[in-house]
């Protein structure tokens, strides 16, 4: 009787599981018919992000929804598809797409643990997730995956899936992949990283946002430590090598500074503008590469050459006292988690990091810095400040308690000092003249905190950097170097000026009587340029100035053009001075040097515009000479300090020292600095281009002219060098010695030298002037 109740309960089991069997049989006869073709994986076109690099390949940006960087497997460390596979599958090899052992021994643990705690997912598996399906937990999304890593196995190699799995998986700081996980997470391609970041990595596809080492280092650690134990109890590495990945100590970086290896925000968001307006949408997913013209060490060294000019004018300043202030919490247990969370949002920039003053005293400021703790400020590091650090209730902007303030670390020692947020904006750019290659552009002092790109967008008036231009014109109109002009007052009545009263003047207030047309530009004096553009016609300028790309719309036919009163951006008034630089060829800058399309394809390759003749090459010598001199006895005399013989520019200043300039170039580089305030306002007194704008160039030309030989600015024919008289412009007797200056050869004077009229019949009121000052423009500049 036992024996056949036994025989009953087997065959209602065998029933039972023949049921089960059929009906899984049936509904897998009538979904896998039904599953989503396998294209998506045969010929995989991953979501790549747009990535710009300068000339010589470092990283400047990448635009995209994904971050990715696509490897193949043989490119990947074996100890990293190790780690994967301890973390995730370490029978991948082994089954066919469904780990049934895997299943078993999910279940079991589960059931001991007392809940869902394990689960049996194969690398297959999160394959067939990743692409086609959702992440819900239900039976049928669970079925479907379990057929579709059938189905797919039986399509692809082994080493094919986990290709597709290695670049495709998400992990965390919109990195898709293991490439651009290496890249957000350590800044370095996969192939570079060792076993300790292995590990780190390999831990991520379980929970990208709970293991994220940026979020929660601790948490990630951990992580990793279980996914080097398992390597360890699965012998892909020996005791050492796992104490050694345990003990190695890991830098973890943000996505941004992992992303770039050099800083150029402004070109990036130029050249994304420009990719846009060709491709559209396309270009953040389809992996182009867009090579700039851009030079890495000329971009770096411009980057801090701004950066310093625009921290060196700011000392000169003062102190201005705090940012804000932030309450510091009663409970001193909560003070960290509070000031952590407040200063959260509170960006770094450049180097000058937010911190909140917990206390202070005329020798002491105790603070609390974002990311790095609490530190003593004393000595040099309070100097800046030193004004400010009484506690006095009745002036806000005192270090008191809850201040936030800003610090920076001393380079090379363990110290801190109080700095500030420099609140003046700035801009360089540099380019090749014979080209129009441009080298370097910095648009701002921080993307992040004015996308405005000054560079290209701000239309500010250039001051006496416009008047070798205006010379220029001269020189057309038969004035030559040795021209004797008229430095006078000038005053113009208010019936030729339509009711304003004009007495321009030069910078210093006083007068040298007559000078030569050398002397006028190499000392910047305002009144003979005024007499200069008169006698040649302010309508003849504007038309002239065309040939160097200016808009003559911007430059008004006024005697204030003289003194640089219209408007022009830095990266015109850059290919302006590429013509003196280029012999009196005209080049059009450009930006883009090539693209190169998802499969290495070159799909676009700028060939530069053909220079075309600007002005006459005699003329671009002159001008140039008269320069050279400005740089080695005029208003830029410092640029000697660069000990070259092959440069020349120009300082520019405008009225009440809004914008300072300075615009000059070696044979092969030509580069332009501006500094001033986005609401136009005084720099300050004695702020002019010489003090403001010329040591960012300065600092530029002297490093990137380090190991460049000494060029030489070639006379051209047509030019002869003649002794003259500097009291008479004259060429000087038989015998007589005399000053030599260059002229063209059919104008040598003889007898009589051409002198600018006297100040009559101007054209339009203008305000006070003085050396490269220029009146208010007449509308905004921005």
């Amino acid at each position: 009787m036992l024996k056949s109740h036994w025989r009953y309960i087997l065959a209602i089991f065998i029933g039972f599981i023949i049921l089960i069997t059929a009906l899984v049989l049936l509904t897998v006869a009538l979904i896998y018919p039904k599953l989503p073709s396998l294209d998506t994986l045969t010929n995989y076109q991953p979501k790549i992000p747009m990535r710009v690099y300068t000339a010589d390949g470092a990283l400047l940006a990448e635009f995209g929804a994904e971050h990715r960087a696509v490897v193949a497997l043989n490119k990947t460390p074996k100890f990293l598809q190790q780690a994967i596979l301890a973390a995730e599958d370490d029978r991948f090899y082994q089954h066919g797409g469904v780990d049934t052992m895997g299943v078993m021994r999910a279940a079991l643990s589960n059931l001991t643990s007392g809940g869902a705690k394990e689960g049996a997912s194969t690398i297959t598996m999160q394959v067939a997730r990743n692409f086609f399906l959702s992440s819900e937990k239900t039976l049928t999304r669970k079925l479907n995956e379990a057929l579709l890593a059938i189905k797919i196995e039986h399509t692809l190699s082994k080493d094919e899936i986990l290709t597709l799995y290695i670049n495709q998986i998400y992990l965390g700081q919109r990195a898709y992949g293991f490439g651009a996980a290496s890249l957000a997470y350590f800044g370095k391609p996969l192939e570079k990283i060792n076993l300790a970041e292995a590990a780190m990595l390999a831990g991520l596809p379980k929970a990208p946002s709970r293991y994220n080492p940026v979020v929660n280092f601790p948490r990630a650690q951990a992580r990793q430590h279980y996914v080097l134990r398992r390597m360890l109890d699965l012998n892909y590495i020996d005791n050492d090598q796992y104490q050694a990945a345990i003990n190695q100590p890991l830098i973890v970086r943000t996505a941004k500074e992992a992303g770039n290896g050099v800083s150029a925000d402004y070109v990036a968001e130029m050249i994304r503008q420009a990719m846009y307006d060709r491709y559209q949408d396309a270009i953040y997913t389809n992996g182009l590469k867009v090579y700039t013209t851009l030079r890495k060490h000329d971009q770096d060294v411009a980057n801090l050459a701004l950066w310093q000019g625009v921290e060196e004018y700011d000392h000169r300043h003062g102190y201005r006292g705090i940012e804000g202030n932030i309450s510091l919490p009663a409970d001193a247990q909560a003070m960290q988690a509070e000031l952590d969370n407040a200063l959260q949002d509170i960006a770094t920039v450049h180097d000058l990091v937010p911190a909140v003053v917990l206390s202070s005293n005329a020798k002491r400021v105790h603070a609390y810095v974002k990311d790095i703790g609490e530190v003593d400020i004393r000595g040099d590091g309070l100097k800046f400040a030193q004004k400010l650090l009484a506690n006095s209730p009745q002036n806000k902007l005192a270090l008191h308690p809850g201040a936030l303030i800003r610090v920076q670390k001393v380079a090379n020692t363990d110290n801190w000092r109080i700095n500030q947020l420099p609140q003046v904006e700035a801009a360089f750019v540099s380019l090749d003249p014979k080209t129009g290659a441009i080298r370097a552009l910095v648009g701002g002092i921080d993307y992040d905190r004015n996308k405005f790109n000054h560079v290209t967008q701000a239309w500010r008036q250039p001051g006496s950097t416009f008047k070798p231009f205006i010379y220029s014109a001269a020189l057309e109109k038969g004035f030559t170097a040795a021209t004797l002009v008229e430095d006078a007052p000038i005053t113009i009545s208010p019936d030729q000026t339509g009711g304003v009263l004009w007495e321009p003047k030069n910078y210093e207030g006083d007068y040298s009587g007559i000078v030569s047309v050398r002397k006028a530009l190499t000392k910047s004096l305002n009144l003979p340029t005024i007499r200069i553009l008169q006698a040649i016609s302010p309508a003849y300028a504007q038309d002239y100035i065309k040939r160097f790309g200016f808009d003559p719309a911007r430059q008004p036919p006024y005697l204030t053009l003289a003194l640089g009163a219209g408007s022009v951006t830095p990266l015109q008034l850059a290919s302006a001075y590429a013509v003196f630089a280029n012999n009196g060829q005209q080049i059009k800058p450009y930006l883009i040097d090539h693209i190169i399309d998802q499969n290495g394809n070159t799909i676009l390759k700028t060939v530069p515009d053909a220079a075309k003749p600007a002005i006459d090459p005699r003329n671009a010598f002159i001008i140039t000479s008269l320069m050279h001199d400005v740089v080695t006895r005029g208003t830029a005399a410092k640029v000697t300090q660069l000990g070259r013989s092959d440069l020349a520019g120009k300082t520019g200043t405008t009225n009440d020292q809004v914008d300072a300039w300075f615009a000059g170039f070696q044979p092969s580089l030509v580069a332009v600095a501006w500094i001033g305030f986005d609401q136009p306002r005084t720099l300050g007194r004695g702020e002019t281009g010489a003090q403001a704008a010329l040591p960012m160039w300065m600092k530029y030309m002297g490093e990137m002219l380090k190991g460049v030989p000494q060029a030489t600015f070639t006379q051209p024919k047509g030019v002869v060098r003649v002794p003259i008289n500097p009291l008479t412009g004259l060429p000087v007797g038989e015998g007589e010695t005399g000053t030599p200056e260059y002229f063209y050869e059919e104008a040598v004077p003889i007898a009589t030298t051409h002198t600018a009229a006297p100040s009559e019949g101007l054209d339009t009121p203008a305000p006070d002037q003085s050396d490269t000052k220029t009146p208010e423009p007449s509308s905004p500049l921005m």
